[in-house]
């Protein structure tokens, strides 16, 4: 695929960063934004997930927020509204997941977070929540993924598609766990 026409946050590499206490309030700072815009959509639940919200874990400093929407009727105009702050529509088609629509929020053309938003009833949601809370909860699960993070990185520092294949199998195991 040709990049050379793409903005730089589109092709950015991979970094991950040492844990920065500051991701839990940027994340609730994020959080209500979203509920402000997205109300008017049906929204009622927005919430900080990934590594980000994730008390002391290496991460990239991009923030995950996914916000639960009755319908994708509505998508031109929700794009149209957040794009006024910053974030970015990625069309279905270069997304390859077709459960959510995607955006990403971008500063001095840098990412600093994604929206995942999802339809009401959407499994991943749930399964969002239950493997930030499970790693907020298991400091031994917390090492092991962030160990796994920092090689990814490493290995895969141009390529997000393989780094996130990497981690699918360790977050299906801490899914599968049972309280």
């Amino acid at each position: 695929m040709e990049h050379h026409n793409w903005p730089k946050w589109a092709v950015e590499t991979i970094e991950i960063k040492r844990p920065n206490p500051e991701w839990i309030e940027a994340g609730r700072t994020e959080v209500k934004e979203l509920l402000h815009h997205l109300s008017p959509f049906g929204v009622k639940d927005v919430e900080h997930v990934g590594s980000t919200s994730i008390r002391d874990l290496p991460a990239k400093p991009v923030l995950d927020v996914m916000a639960m929407i009755p319908s994708f009727a509505d998508l031109e105009e929700i794009s149209e509204k957040l794009a006024k702050d910053q974030w970015h529509y990625v069309p279905t088609e270069l997304d390859n997941r077709p459960w959510r629509r995607f955006f990403i929020k971008v500063e001095n053309e840098k990412r600093v977070a994604h929206l995942h938003l999802m339809l009401e009833g959407e499994p991943r949601w749930e399964e969002q929540r239950l493997f930030r809370d499970r790693l907020n909860e298991n400091p031994s699960l917390k090492e092991e993924y962030a160990e796994l993070k920092k090689h990814l990185a490493e290995q895969f520092s141009n390529d997000r598609e393989a780094y996130s294949e990497g981690k699918a199998s360790f977050i299906q195991r801490v899914l599968g766990e049972e309280k």
